[in-house]
């Protein structure tokens, strides 16, 4: 049977440091799955907030994300961040073809040069921090330029091109309406640098990842000139801002709990599954991402999802699922699974996801190790937040040691 209330109007901009945004877990709490509209877009969706049913959603091929392409759906944001090339944007099997040529580039021998960089980084900006002093702004010295440098020197962008590129991707996630024609000229002004730059790889590779994607080949399949440029494109976009939030994120969560913090530092054997769980446990971002459509009807936790519906997932909700989840609202650094859903899940697990997950690793563990006896700078309650775009972070994070 289909539920008889009504879409509701779901804002999503709540923003209160990590507390978990109380309209997710309303929604969680209540029916199965909603009916909702969002602050841009056209219509009505439906949003799908259990774990298992997210599970359903992004893994069944009855629901496209390619049939979103040309619609006006229901989002976050003023302008669509998504290009209608890009590989979050594609099924099966074209899909698949694609993550079979970009997984190259993350093949282990193309992972430890990476993580050999990361390592380098992270070294070198902790020294900064060393040489600025006592208290410093985490953001500014670690967890902002880490990401964007390693993102850049892996695809190997000159670094007087960086900042601006770092402010088209910051435009194109702002949630405000004024923003819309800014987030329009950032994307074509991404694309057309992108265009121009995979072009040059292609002619002349180095040993950067654009230059390997540029040269990988599934077979006689490579990728073409459109899809190699929105790729570098996504990359850039998602390999930056994402895991710098994340960074700053998991530093404020562990030193404002004093009682985790100890007990990870006297069992680092704990590491690798207390990052997962901090991944798990923090509300990461607002809102929804990018739907899909159902294809046919479907039939899903008692109701009927009719065919040309638009579909959302909450990677958020599904974290915190207590049917998959004991005590989901726990910060739990012994928590060994099951796998938290915040890289995605099924066909559009975030490609990127083992190049974010060293960077975190790495700039935690590194911080830790040379800062025994970090701690915030302020109280916990004066750290100021994000509130305009679609990500969870602290705008800055003054730390002591």
């Amino acid at each position: 049977m289909e539920p008889e209330s009504t879409a509701r109007d779901c804002a999503f901009d709540f923003a209160e440091a990590l507390e978990f945004d109380p309209t997710l877990r309303q929604l969680l709490d209540g029916e199965t799955i909603n009916r909702i509209r969002l602050p841009y877009g056209e219509g009505e969706a439906w949003l799908v907030t259990r774990y298992e049913d997210v599970r359903t959603v992004t893994t069944d091929r009855r629901f496209s994300r390619k049939a979103v392409i040309g619609r006006n759906f229901p989002r976050m944001t003023p302008e669509p961040i998504v290009q209608d090339e890009a590989i979050n944007v594609m099924d099966p099997p074209g899909s698949s073809r694609l993550r079979s040529l970009v997984s190259k580039g993350f093949a282990p021998r193309h992972m430890e040069h990476m993580e050999r960089r990361v390592q380098h980084v992270v070294d070198e900006l902790l020294d900064r921090m060393t040489e600025h002093g006592s208290p410093a702004d985490l953001m500014e010295h670690l967890a902002g330029p880490l990401p964007l440098t390693t993102i850049c020197e892996v695809l190997d962008i000159p670094e007087a091109d960086r900042s601006q590129l770092r402010a088209h991707a910051r435009t194109m996630m702002d949630t405000g309406l004024d923003n819309r024609d800014n987030a329009v000229k950032s994307k074509a002004e991404l694309r057309s640098y992108f265009a121009t730059l995979t072009a040059q790889r292609r002619k002349d590779p180095g040993d950067d990842l654009i230059s390997t994607l540029a040269t990988a080949r599934d077979g006689d399949e490579i990728l073409n000139d459109r899809e190699l440029t929105v790729m570098a494109m996504v990359l850039l976009i998602t390999g930056q801002d994402t895991t710098t939030y994340e960074i700053g994120n998991i530093v404020y969560t562990l030193l404002s709990r004093p009682e985790e913090l100890a007990m990870l530092r006297s069992r680092p054997e704990l590491f690798p599954q207390a990052i997962e769980e901090l991944l798990r446990f923090i509300p990461f971002r607002k809102g929804v991402g990018i739907p899909r459509v159902a294809l046919e009807d479907v039939e899903l936790g008692g109701v009927t999802i009719r065919q040309g519906d638009i579909v959302h997932v909450s990677y958020l909700t599904a974290n915190r699922d207590d049917r998959k989840f004991d005590r989901p609202d726990e910060l739990d650094l012994e928590r060994t699974a099951p796998p938290h859903m915040t890289f995605g899940w099924g066909g559009h697990h975030c490609l990127g996801a083992p190049l974010a997950s060293a960077e975190i690793r790495m700039a935690v563990g590194s911080l830790l190790e040379r800062f025994p006896g970090l701690k915030l700078a302020k109280p916990a309650d004066e750290v100021r937040w994000n509130t305009t775009s679609i990500w969870r972070f602290p705008l800055a994070l003054p730390v002591a040691w």
